[in-house]
């Protein structure tokens, strides 16, 4: 995630996509071992003992058949796992995914050009939407490079999901459609769509073969919002994508039924670049406290965002900007590339436009007017009640670490993800007395359509660490406790890199799983032993956490489970922000204390460092 956007006229976008390597299968008796010790910190002798002679009959019987079908499987597919990732973590699910599945966050213009103001809405969305649309035509004319590292060429195909792509719900598997197109391979959709107040506008962004300026960019939202000031709100159908899936795909069929006039809006939404949304809220964030923000980022008005979009634009009433985003096509990378670029080229002009004033006849905004009828106005009324319910639940903190970031710790050369992770698995034992099983996302991009895979951060060497560091005998001492923290810092950073080399377990245990339902087989007891979810595995994970990177984008998600934490953070030289989310109806948990307590164990750390002189 330290990829900065550059422009590439010897590369484009795309071009190494057919030479990118096949996602392997690792092997069998390789991930049953590396799963018994993923779950040894859970476990107590007994259960860990019963545990190790489930995977041995497993490893020796149906694991095996199991895994010959997954070789053949991979065989036929340049990706086994594509397919069956977005099913099994996106489109099958039932449960409402505008909170439970989107991420969201804050946009950093604040930091330097763009504090929060009052007036300043439109002229900053105008210029903000300006350089999003740059980027755009960056993907469509292919000047975006590829992303490398250790110039190896990684997967950009996520990078086509970004625009003009939707999620359709459906009454038992949902679906996404994507409707953009590099110029090479013909024209794309060029519209975007305005929502204020619950009503909906669209208005295309290139006119005369060329894309709108700020300023005309500003006439047409002006228009917009004058249109919306002092009249009635609208129906606010957008909430509807807030609703659970299969109600939502049943009400979608209905709207499409009463008038086919609505199937057309409800495309030209799908189909359109973005969503814009202006929102009336004022979170008023600084560059130390991104709370009020991230939650309206979260958890806003759902009658003006649309859920199943893959970008929400978010404009709010003081100047400052957030985004929400299905995560369905694409993962976090994706929005944190476009939104650095954004970033830096508006501080590299101050936030001022400095271009064109000349005003073209462009077409006004034309408005889309659902027909709507009691039953669909009922279904709204109950979509934004359970929305509501749900997102008064949610307690969200978000923080900016400002004692020290990256460069103290690189000095120590240690490494800055591991050393959060750890700091993370220290701060959960401090305030739950245990440890957290920890979900932390390994990227797998230098493989053709690699999205992610499963890092387990709670390791036995992390827990010993903790347990040394927590305890209440002062006869442990600093040589003892620096050797532990070495040693769970090296095991994090082997188990990184095979997971992005290929070789993680997690998604590997899914597919054999996957097999047995596709065949029609039981569930293999592997993974109905209780120590399989207690230890994370199927999406059971206290902690959910992920590092967005090293630019100035951060963003957040719910918790997976009812008494976890959502985790994402950011790292710069200077400082560590990181967003935290916790469900206020479990009584275990507190996001505020989680973050103080991290807070805590950060300055631990560096100082176990320093004096150690690790």
């Amino acid at each position: 995630m330290a990829h900065h956007v550059t422009r590439s006229p010897a590369e484009r976008t795309f071009q190494h996509q057919d030479s990118l390597p096949l996602l392997p299968v690792p092997c069998l008796e390789g991930s049953l071992a590396k799963y018994l010790e993923a779950v040894r910190p859970f476990a107590t002798a007994e259960e860990f003992q019963a545990t190790t002679a489930i995977v041995k009959r497993f490893g020796k019987g149906v694991g095996q058949d199991l895994h010959q079908k997954l070789l053949q499987r991979a065989r036929i597919r340049r990706n086994w796992l594509e397919e069956w990732w977005l099913d099994a973590a996106y489109l099958e699910l039932r449960l409402p995914s505008q909170l439970n599945v989107n991420f969201g966050g804050p946009a950093p213009y604040l930091e330097h050009c763009w504090p929060a103001m009052e007036g300043e809405q439109l002229p900053r969305t105008s210029l903000a939407i300006w350089h999003t649309l740059q980027f755009w035509d960056m993907l469509r004319t292919e000047r975006l490079g590829p992303h490398k590292t250790d110039n190896t060429a990684l997967d950009m195909d996520q990078f086509r999901m970004l625009f003009c792509t939707c999620k359709v719900p459906g009454v038992t598997k949902d679906s996404v459609i994507n409707y953009f197109k590099t110029e090479s391979e013909g024209p794309c959709p060029s519209h975007v769509v305005v929502m204020c107040k619950g009503r909906v506008f669209t208005f295309d962004v290139v006119y005369d073969g060329n894309i709108l300026t700020p300023l005309e960019l500003l006439r047409q939202l002006t228009y917009v919002k004058q249109c919306c000031e002092g009249q009635p709100v609208g129906d606010g159908v957008a909430a509807l994508t807030s609703e659970e899936r299969t109600r939502w795909a049943k009400v979608r069929e209905y709207l499409t039924s009463i008038d086919p006039a609505n199937k057309v809006i409800l495309e030209t939404i799908q189909s359109s670049l973005f969503v814009v949304s202006l929102d009336d809220a004022k979170p008023y964030a600084t560059a130390e406290n991104y709370t009020r923000l991230t939650q309206e980022a979260l958890t806003g008005d759902p009658t003006i965002r649309w859920g199943d979009k893959s970008y929400n634009f978010l404009s709010f009433a003081d100047g400052t900007f957030g985004s929400n985003c299905d995560h369905s096509p694409y993962d976090a990378m994706v929005l944190v590339t476009q939104c650095y670029y954004v970033d830096q080229q508006l501080k590299a002009t101050n936030g001022n436009w400095k271009g064109s004033s000349a005003l073209r006849p462009v077409p006004l905004p034309g408005e889309l007017v659902f027909t709507v009828d009691d039953r669909v106005r009922s279904d709204i009324a109950h979509a934004k009640q359970q929305y509501w319910e749900t997102t008064r639940d949610l307690q969200v903190v978000c923080y900016a670490f400002t004692s020290f970031g990256k460069a103290a710790i690189k000095q120590r050369k240690l490494h800055p993800d591991t050393f959060i992770q750890l700091a993370l698995q220290l701060a959960y034992y401090r305030q739950h007395g245990r440890s957290g099983s920890c979900y932390e996302t390994a990227m797998t991009r230098r493989f053709y359509h690699g999205r992610t895979e499963t890092m387990r951060p709670c390791t036995l060497e992390a827990q010993n660490w903790c347990r040394l560091m927590l305890d209440p005998a002062a006869s442990v001492s600093t040589e003892a406790k620096r050797k532990a923290l070495l040693l769970a810092f090296n095991k994090h950073n082997k188990l990184m890199a095979e997971a992005q080399n290929g070789k993680g377990f997690d998604r590997h245990l899914l597919g054999l799983y996957l097999i047995a339902k596709e065949e029609g087989l039981p569930v293999p007891d592997l993974f109905t032993d209780p120590l399989y979810s207690k230890s994370g595995g199927g999406g059971n994970f206290v902690l959910s956490t992920s590092l967005v990177g090293y630019t100035t984008v951060l963003g957040a998600v719910a918790p997976m489970v009812n008494n976890g934490y959502g985790f994402f953070y950011r790292i710069r030289d200077d400082r560590i922000v990181a967003s935290c989310s916790a469900w206020k109806s479990s009584p275990e948990t507190d996001a505020e204390t989680l973050f103080q307590n991290l807070a805590t164990s950060l300055h631990d750390m560096l100082q176990l460092a320093t004096t150690a002189h690790l």
